[in-house]
This record gives C-alpha cells, structure tokens and sequence, in this order.
C-alpha cells in the first residue's frame, strides 16, 4: 500500500456517521418533485405497493451490509471494501472505480438539480446559473476540506431544515386530508403510456441513498455497530416518512395536481408555510451533494491503498489529523467543474440525464454485488463467516441480489446493459488473466479444467487464519472397526474442508497391490454406504512410520496440503516413544493434530466443553466445535468455554477476558471459571456429564512419552468422548 503513515481517524457515532448522510439521501429529490407523480399515476394501493418492493430491496442489502460489516475489521472504501474482502479484489475494484465515478459525478448533478430549484423560483437569477453552480461547489469543497466533522456539522444544519421542510407539508396534508380524495385516488390511473414499472422506475432511486452512510466506514468509531444500526434505520424512517406521504398526499390533492405539479401539490398542501418546502428543496440536493463529496474521495483512497490500479498511490495519502483524502477531493473537486461547465447553459440535457441514469446503475450493481458477497460468504459455509449481526440468511442475500439486477432492468436496460459492461470490462481489466477451456468429456473436461484453474488462481494466494479450512488425514485404518472416528471427521469436513481417510498396508508395494486395491474398494464402499464427504488413499510401506512420514509430506494437490491429522487414541501403545516421535514428526511438518478418545456419542447431543489454557490450542478447539454445531446432529449443542483461574486471577478477571474472547469471535457461547486446583479432579467433576469433552496438548519429547500416555489416560478416564487437540497456530479464532 502507496504512502501511508500513523493518522488519528475520524471518530463519528452512528447518527452523524452513518444515519445522517444516508437519510438525507434518501429524502432527497424524489421526496420534493416525483414522489407525488408516482402517487397521482398508480394511485395510493399501487404506490404503498410500489415503496414495500423497493424499499425491500434496500432493506435485504442492508441486511447484507449488516452481516459483512459485523464479521470483519472495517476500514476505509464503503461498500466497496466489504466487496472486495469478500468477493476479492477484481469485483471489489470493478465496483469501487464505478462507485468512484458515481459519487463523484453525482456531486455536480446535485448541484444543478439545487441551482435549477434555485432559478426556478427566482427567475431573476436565471443568467447567472453558471456562476451559481460553480459558487455552490466552491463551497461545499472548502466545507469538505475544512474537514468531515465540518461537513457532518453542516449536514445537521440541512438535516433540521428538511425535517421541518417535511413537517410543514405532512401536517398541511393531514389537516385538509379528505376521505373522499382518498377513494379517488386509490386505484391506479396511468397516462402517457405509464405503467406499474415505469412508476416504479422513476420511484426507485429514492431508496438508493443508503451508500452515502457505508461510505463513511473509515471515518466511523465502531464501524461494525454503526453500520448495520445506521443503515437499518435509515432504511426504516424513510420507509415511514414516504408511506406516511403518500397517504397524506393521496389523501388531501386531486390526481390531477399529484401528476402535473407534484412540487406545487407539496406547496399548496405546506399553505402558509410554503417557504419551508421551497427550503427543503435546497436542503435536499445540497446535502445529497455533501455526501456524494464526502463518499467519492474515500473511495478512491482506499482502492488507491490497495494497490489495484496502476498510478493511483498519488491518492492514498491523507492527513495526519482525520486521514481526510484531500488528494482525492481536489480531484473530484475537478470533475465538478468540469460537469458544470458543460451544462453551464441551465439544463443537463439528454446527455447529462443518460449518464444519470448510468450512475444509479452503478449504485444498483454495486448493492447487487454486496448481496452477492454475503450470499456467498454463507452459502459456503465459511468457518470465518461468523457476523455479529444474526438476522441474515443466504437467502436474502440471494434475492436482495437479484432484485437489484431486476430493478436495473427495469428502470432502464440500455443503462443496464452499459453499465453491466463497463463494470465487467474493469473486472477483466483487473484480472488480467485470459480464460481457456478444454473440453474432453462434456462433464469431466469443464470441471477438470475449472478444478486447475482454480488450483493455479489458489495458488497464488497467500494463506490466511480468516481462511483456514480443515483438510484433514484421517487414520482411519478398518473404518469399519473405527466408526466414532470416521463419523466426527465427516462432521468436521462436511461441506467446509476435504477429509481423506488413510490405510497403510505394511509390507512391500508389488506383493500387496491385490491387497491394495482390495482395501481401497471396501474403504470406498464403507464411505458411499455411510454418507461420508471423504476421499480414500491406500498406501503400502514396510513399516507405518514411513508410511505415515511419506504420505504427511507428500500427500497434496498444489496449494492443497494437508494441515490437520485425526487419528485414534491408542489404549496401549506398544512403543511410548514412537508413538511421541509420530506426534511431534506431524506437528514440525505444520499438522495439527486431533486424537478421538472413543466413548461413544449420544444421539441427541446438546453440550462440548472446551477446557481453555491458551488461544493457540483453544482457537482450533472453539473452531473445530464450531464445525460440529453446524451439523443437522448437533444443531442443538451449545459450546462451553471452561477456565481454570491463574495465579494471582480473579474470577472477575477471567470471565471478562472470556467475554471479550467470545464476543472478538463472534460466537454464542457458554462459560465456566473454575477455581485453581487439581485439574484432573475439577475435569471429571465438570465435564463429566457433557457429550464431548476437548482438550489441548503439546506432543511430548521422548523421555516424557510415557508420562504424558498416562496422564491423559487417567484425565480422560470417566469422560465422555474427547477430542485432544494440539495445533500449529494456522488456526485463529480471532481472524
């Protein structure tokens, strides 16, 4: 990343940083001069109906922003961030440049729409519409390079004036509302060849103001609770404030005036307080155009400290006090006036207003894709993906997804289509990768070739503790004679890891290939017969200490090695010191190890207790239970975090930091702080009635080989089954 030193941050709460920005975008200019067009054309049924869909919409995204923005650390960047953390760099680049643009060139859009409310009710100052609009973007960049806590401050001011704006015509509705009007304005009449949809698509950039709050992600104090708390009750006033004019305005203007003068009915309806709404106009296109200043430079920042784009580390730098992307404001500052000076002659014109509508494309797609990234992220069952915020599912994700693609449609698809290819044009640009298929059979060819080229995309790839997956080898020798074994591996690996079990065969590789292949069909048979997500390796070796050492060593397919070895607990070793020589050989070559002490399961299990002494152990035993209440069988189970006290520690203390460990991993769990004492006793006392037990372990040098054999027999004598864990650290609860 391109020049970055030490800053101190912006620290805004939920209501300046996330609330204001985005609620005063969704009350904006559609609220003053379409809202009662949409009402008068498809009557006050169609239009309540018409804001539940697309208010929808943006509410399933903001349960997507909800979910990505509470599982991971949030920096600077907005909705594309979370994107491209989650999607990866080329669909988060591919949208951040479109969100640039967008906010960027939706500043002096705003603009115009203010200086056109402007001259509109000032004829006088028509010849100087110009100097007008370059006046107002002066303005709002020095109220933006001042600083976001000056532009915040000044959103306040505008946010006051709409409120009362709003206020003054929804009181004025109420008192002249008139049921008679009401029932004449409820069905639909639409004229001028209007429909349903085409109401819906002038209706629906009203919902899309939602962006201007996640922009502010770097600039927030707790992003992971600000986001998902701001954006949600924006979404919710604005869903009130539009139903609640609707009614009023259906109820209180013929259909006549909602149609041909939307903004004069919002006049008539204020009475004495005209001036108000005259006011919340301007408030409105300015504070759209004070977000839009505020959004645009950030984002550029923070795919500029990404590195994804050649020449643009000049825009990563910010100010020391704020981290403010000044850099970028003078660029976007630039544009502006660029904008203005084309459209000096008073109006956008056609040009201005198709490059309008592509601009709300960008923001649609850009929702579409954060619905994609959470859909994804859960639909995978990703062992990370643990968000704080609990109300999501895949499947909001899926359709907050695939209505924003329908809305884009169906508010314009020339637009649609040309924004869809300009994104995906930055995408392959990002990428700079050619795809090549091959096909041999229809089925095996596509997915073989995909298979390698995703092992070459993988490869490339740095490994991360947020992406740890189990790829377990599992000793599984007869699995027919180790079934608890085989069972709690396919629960580990089902659906989230890749799980092979293993036979070695002592003896000589040409005299035992009859056996071999024998073993491995019955291994196969085993694993179609039970259901197991696994594969089969069958080896023969003269011993199964060098079995075992080839096969930890070279059993991988590219960047897919093992790192995990799930193996039985032997009663009896024959040999202490081989058995620790195995443990230590696997833990020196990367591996952590799970050893199943076999006592059987329960059929209905409903608790696994976890004996915390140390994160690096602990992190892969709270994971590895994580794994298993993800299982149709285990749905029910809770997890219990249990500590033993410190010397010098208090209870106090304890329960706090396990407070703090789950709440950093963002799992509900249980926990138990037990007193200091004999740990073998206190084991027995607490766990003994739970329905798994886990434990960690260092593998021992070979003069305690037989000292550590008994100790973890006698503590796991009387327990229920127990997984004894030792990891490797790849594995971090905290990622």
């Amino acid at each position: 990343m391109a020049d970055q030193v030490e800053k101190t941050s912006n620290q805004f709460g939920t209501f300046g940083g996330v609330f204001t920005p985005s609620i005063l975008t969704i009350l904006g200019v559609i609220m003053f001069m379409r809202s009662g067009f949409v009402t008068g054309q498809a009557g006050m049924g169609s239009a309540i109906l018409i804001l539940v869909i697309a208010t929808s919409i943006t509410f399933l995204t903001g349960l997507s922003i909800s979910a990505i923005s509470t599982n991971t650390t949030v920096e600077g960047g907005g909705a594309y961030f979370l994107i491209s953390r989650s999607l990866g760099p080329e669909f988060g680049g591919a949208i951040g440049v479109a969100l640039f643009f967008a906010q960027a060139l939706a500043v002096p859009f705003y603009i115009l729409g203010f200086v056109e409310a402007l001259t509109t009710t000032f004829p006088e100052a028509l010849p100087y519409f110009l100097p007008i609009g370059l006046g107002t973007l002066t303005v709002l960049f020095i109220i933006n390079y001042v600083g976001a806590s000056w532009a915040i401050k000044t959103q306040y001011v505008v946010l006051s004036i709409l409120v009362m704006s709003i206020g003054s015509f929804l009181v004025g509705g109420v008192m002249d509302f008139d049921m008679e009007i009401a029932r004449a304005n409820w069905e639909s009449a639409y004229t001028d060849g209007t429909s349903f949809w085409v109401v819906f698509a002038v209706f629906f950039p009203a919902v899309t103001g939602i962006d201007a709050g996640v922009n502010m992600s770097g600039d927030l104090k707790e992003p992971e609770r600000s986001i998902p708390r701001g954006t949600l009750a924006a979404i919710g006033v604005g869903f009130l404030v539009y139903l609640f004019n609707i009614i009023v305005s259906g109820g209180s203007t013929l259909r006549e005036n909602l149609i041909n003068d939307p903004f004069g009915s919002l006049l008539n309806q204020a009475g004495p307080l005209a001036f108000m709404v005259i006011a919340g106009v301007f408030a409105a296109t300015l504070s759209s155009a004070i977000g839009s200043l505020l959004g645009a430079p950030r984002i550029l920042q923070a795919l500029a400290r990404d590195d994804i784009f050649p020449g643009l580390g000049f825009f990563a730098k910010g100010t020391p006090q704020g981290d403010e992307p000044r850099r970028g404001l003078w660029l976007s500052f630039g544009m502006g006036i660029v904008v203005l000076l084309v459209a000096g002659s008073g109006g956008g014109g056609g040009a201005l207003n198709a490059v309008a509508v592509v601009l709300t494309m960008f923001f649609l797609f850009a929702y579409g894709m954060t619905n994609a990234a959470a859909f994804i992220e859960q639909f995978s069952r990703n062992p990370s993906f643990r968000p704080r915020f609990k109300f999501f599912h895949w499947g909001s994700g899926l359709v907050g997804g695939i209505g924003c693609l329908v809305a884009a449609f169906l508010i314009n698809p020339m637009a649609a289509i040309v924004s869809l290819f300009l994104v995906t044009g930055i995408y392959f640009f990002i990428s700079r990768r050619v795809l090549q298929s091959t096909f041999g059979d229809a089925r095996r060819g596509f997915y073989y070739e995909r298979v390698r080229n995703n092992l070459s995309k993988l490869d490339t790839y740095e490994q991360h503790p947020k992406n740890w997956r189990p790829t377990a080898l599992v000793l599984s020798g007869n699995p027919k004679t180790r079934l608890t074994l085989t069972q709690i591996a396919n629960w580990l690996g089902r659906g989230r890891g890749i799980t092979t079990l293993v036979n070695v065969i002592e003896g000589r590789v040409h005299e035992k290939l009859e056996e071999r292949a024998k073993v491995q069909a019955e291994i196969e048979e085993y694993v179609d017969q039970n259901n197991i997500q696994a594969y089969v390796e069958v080896v023969v070796s003269p011993s199964f200490r060098e079995g075992l050492g080839v096969l930890l060593q070279a059993h991988s397919i590219g960047p897919i090695k093992p790192n995990m070895i799930v193996s039985g607990w032997p009663g009896r070793p024959r040999d202490y010191e081989e058995f620790a020589r195995q443990l230590r050989v696997a833990h020196e070559l990367g591996l952590s190890q799970v050893i199943l002490v076999d006592h059987g399961l329960p059929d209905e299990p409903e608790r696994i207790d976890i004996w915390w002494r140390g994160q690096r152990n602990g992190s892969l035993m709270v994971i590895l239970a994580y794994l298993l209440t993800h299982n149709w069988e285990w749905t029910r189970t809770r997890i219990r975090l249990i500590k033993m006290l410190d010397d010098g520690e208090t209870t106090a203390e304890a329960e706090a930091k396990l407070e703090e460990l789950l709440d950093a991993a963002r799992l509900d769990a249980d926990y138990l702080v037990l007193e200091s004492g004999d740990f073998a006793s206190q084991l027995q006392k607490t766990s003994g009635d739970a329905d798994l037990v886990m434990l960690g372990f260092k593998p021992p040098t070979g003069d305690r080989a037989e000292g550590f054999h008994k100790a973890y027999s006698q503590f796991v004598e009387g327990l229920p089954t127990t997984l004894i864990v030792c990891s490797t650290g790849d594995a971090d609860l905290l990622s």
